[in-house]
């Protein structure tokens, strides 16, 4: 079987390479000859971390041919179809989906997270591609979306592929070198266009439980930009706080928040890689994806980088009450995330017996057609 991937891979976004590295994994777990072929904005170096194929994502020619030689199309995951970030994120990755459509190409939407969709044009667009697709979301939000703007299709609603992910040992040998001693909270922070200085509520925040004798660790989760967050938000404590190195690799970021005491993070995907190692953690929202993500792992929202209504005491607050409680909370994410982990694995499955019964369908149709 040969499949291409498509989403916002070789961006040097760990959540989203996170993304990648756990559905190639599920695929070789299920279909162990499976033939990959990632859209990437950086072949050369998807090829070499993931041991498959990769074509430019920008040369239409390469994605083409690769969607021409293949059995289907994977879309997802992440927080492809959406125009709050990029308006150019829904006519690339529906432009995908349509071509696929047009060759007659079976298209599985991989535990995607649909919207804000803001722009008439989205909606339609969207509505209109997704006529085709087996489609899977990754929350209850997604789905309501999809139903409201007339997606007839059914959709499933799958965790997030990531908390599927199979973790060998976990170690940081950037961390050992550190030496910390005592408790840690590690913090993911990224830019956000908002009138509310959330990184000063923040870094009050951190320096008041940096004074208790906390150590305060960065974990930027997509390269220079959140390191630069990141220095942003520390040049804002008045205590010392450590930044992890920004171009770590998957494992060593999940070993650095696995070995933390709490988390609070903006980025998806920290809280993921959060909730997998057990760590509790609190999440700063930018986008209804987080709130999503927290009320399924049973955590709290401290506040939203739009708003005003929570403050450096506040945040540290919940997260000492968090700390008190590590122990409870670390058994609790365990029991609610334990069965997500393993329902995460499944949805590659779902992919492959969804691909091989299109293509025998189609086999079908074509002998059909010849003996007429």
């Amino acid at each position: 079987m040969k499949v291409v991937l498509s989403g916002y891979y070789g961006f040097d976004n760990v959540g989203d390479e996170a993304i990648l590295y756990s559905i190639i994994q599920a695929l070789r777990d299920n279909e162990p000859g499976i033939e990959i072929t990632v859209l990437s904005n950086n072949p050369p170096f998807t090829e070499k971390t993931y041991n498959v194929k990769a074509v430019d994502r920008w040369s239409m020619l390469a994605v083409c041919k690769a969607l021409i030689a293949s059995d289907g199309l994977i879309s997802g995951g992440g927080s492809l179809l959406q125009d709050e970030t990029k308006l150019r994120s829904i006519p690339y990755y529906t432009g995908v989906i349509q071509f696929a459509n047009l060759i007659r190409k079976p298209v599985f939407i991989y535990a995607q997270g649909i919207g804000p969709l803001h722009h008439p044009f989205s909606r339609a667009v969207v509505k209109r591609v997704l006529r085709k697709p087996e489609i899977t979301v990754r929350d209850q939000a997604s789905k309501k979306l999809l139903e409201r703007i007339g997606v007839q299709n059914p959709i499933e609603i799958v965790p997030d592929p990531v908390l599927g992910l199979k973790l060998a040992e976990q170690n940081s040998t950037w961390w050992e070198k550190q030496a910390f001693t005592g408790s840690a909270v590690t913090v993911s922070v990224r830019d956000w266009p908002s009138s509310v200085d959330y990184k000063q509520k923040m870094a009050e925040a951190l320096d008041s439980l940096a004074q208790e004798g906390k150590q305060i660790v960065f974990v930027p989760m997509h390269g220079k930009h959140d390191e630069k967050a990141s220095k942003e938000t520390a040049e804002k404590m008045k205590e010392e706080s450590y930044i992890a190195p920004y171009d770590a690799s998957i494992e060593e970021k999940i070993a650095i928040i696995g070995k933390s005491d709490l988390l609070v993070g903006m980025r998806l995907h920290a809280l993921i890689f959060s909730s997998i190692t057990y760590t509790p953690f609190i999440a700063i929202s930018y986008d209804p994806k987080i709130e999503a993500f927290a009320e399924i792992a049973g955590q709290p929202v401290a506040g939203h980088v739009m708003d005003e209504g929570w403050n450096g005491s506040s945040l540290s607050q919940a997260i000492r009450t968090a700390l008190q409680n590590k122990g409870a909370e670390s058994a609790h994410l365990k029991e609610t995330i334990g069965h997500l982990q393993r329902e995460a694995c499944n949805t590659a499955q779902k992919a492959i017996h969804f691909f091989e019964k299109e293509v025998r369908g189609n086999k079908i149709g074509e002998g059909s057609l010849k003996k007429r």
